[in-house]
């Protein structure tokens, strides 16, 4: 695949996931069209050497696996890791809102999202609407309005003469969208808009019972600059890793038993029944090799590597980095390293990606967030001590993290999927154990 298809088919992913539920079903779509089988967890598994497999959990989380004809407690495993969801505007159980003649929905920040550039944005909604059919069946469906519907008005500078020295969002009052006008006196029911739009696309869904859903924006993410040299567009934290992950997999071998996860609820900690911090990795790692010293042995000989976005250092913020450690877009893959476990970084697993990156001839950058500042985390730390794997975190660099849109490099992304897929290949891992040398 030349860098040029890589990055069209990138932006198609990108604008074709609004939602987890969406990235992991186009990602299911894209397996079981290159021959993956798909599980089910309440199913009996009956996995070969030589077999393509992947599951989902919650809609919204996916694993994909190939099994090696390598013996696993002698081979390993090759793992990639990273995050299905982004900081949105979720809405609210009862959100409708009736002020001064518009209807506007309530909505809940989720993750640390970055809030003044959803002000004055063509917005649209999207996720997974659960209805009852006509028998009174339950089901789950996605829905995609696609269009905008809905935008978060700024207020004009003439009545906040501070906004630009000293605004403060109030997330509760200033962000609900506006939908629409309404006469007086008049009300709407949300459930039932909800209703009309599925059936406007297909659905014969009698009822709406509930609803996970959020507001996107609907600009295109786009290859922009003068050089082209730049990808803008909404979640790239982190689906541009769900995407360079899924082709590094695709193309892999099946000589040695490879794996992607993708999980959701990264960006609130983890904690949940799909999140990296539930069962759901190492279910699939209990059932893959049931027998626990076997199951040791191969995870002793296994790497995870969890790939999610690195902060590039900002030409207008430049002093926010560490003067020896301001990764540049386009200047490669970043390896993230912290003393306090915040990145699951080794010299062992940093040392096994510097010899890829080498053999791939793609030049390699480290972030180390300033001593003085916190630093944020990945589903690295929390995959390593859930599951006892050699860790490693890289990323490409990126601006405007959890903005509703960033920016990351054109070639990054494609350089690093080199490197993973050349992880994919390795036939082994150095040993456990530092050799130890005399005085």
């Amino acid at each position: 695949m030349t860098i040029d298809t890589f990055n069209a088919e990138l932006l198609a992913f990108l604008q074709a996931s609004p939602t987890p539920f969406h990235a992991a079903s186009n990602m299911a779509q894209r397996l079981q069209s290159a021959g993956f089988t798909a599980l089910r967890e309440a199913d009996t598994w009956s996995l070969s050497p030589g077999g393509r497999y992947y599951l989902t959990r919650n809609d919204s989380s996916i694993i994909a696996f190939i099994y090696g004809r390598d013996d696993l407690s002698r081979s390993g495993l090759r793992m990639a890791g990273a995050h299905t969801d982004s900081p949105c505007l979720k809405v609210k159980p009862r959100p409708e809102i009736h002020a001064q003649g518009y209807f506007q929905l309530g909505v809940e920040v989720y993750g640390g999202a970055l809030l003044n550039p959803w002000f004055d944005r063509d917005l649209s909604l999207a996720g997974r609407v659960t209805t009852m059919d006509r028998e009174h069946g339950i089901r789950s469906e996605l829905l995609d309005f696609s269009r905008p519907i809905a935008v978060i008005p700024s207020l004009a500078i003439h009545l906040d003469r501070d906004a630009n020295s000293g605004r403060k969002i109030n997330a509760q009052h200033h962000l609900p969208p506006v939908l629409m006008r309404v006469e007086a006196g008049t009300t709407e029911d949300f459930g039932e808009l909800l209703l009309q739009e599925l059936r406007r696309t297909g659905s014969d869904a009698e009822a709406v019972l509930d609803y996970e859903l959020c507001f996107y924006d609907t600009q295109a993410p786009a290859l922009v600059g003068l050089q082209r040299e730049f990808i803008a567009g909404a979640r790239l934290d982190n689906l541009l890793s769900c995407y360079l992950g899924l082709q590094s997999l695709l193309a892999a071998g099946d000589d040695v038993s490879s794996l992607l996860v993708c999980n959701d609820h990264e960006e609130v900690g983890s904690v949940s029944a799909c999140g990296a911090q539930g069962p759901m990795l190492k279910a699939f790692i209990e059932r893959l090799l049931p027998d626990p010293e076997a199951r040791g042995r191969m995870l002793d000989r296994s790497m995870m590597i969890s790939v999610d976005n690195a902060h590039g250092i900002h030409p207008n913020f430049s002093d926010r980095h560490d003067n020896n450690h301001g990764p540049l877009l386009n200047g490669g893959p970043v390896l993230k390293v912290n003393a306090n476990q915040r990145y699951a970084s080794t010299s062992e697993t940093s040392g096994v990606f510097r010899r890829l990156c080498e053999l791939q001839e793609v030049p390699l950058q480290a972030f180390v967030t300033r001593s003085d500042m916190a630093c944020g985390s990945t589903i690295g730390p929390i995959t390593a001590a859930e599951i006892g794997v050699k860790t490693l975190d890289i990323g490409v660099p990126t601006f405007a993290m959890h903005s509703v849109r960033e920016l990351a490099g054109s070639r990054d992304a494609y350089a690093l999927h080199q490197v993973l897929q050349r992880f994919y290949a390795l036939p082994e891992l150095p040993a456990s154990g530092a050799v130890a040398r005399g005085q």
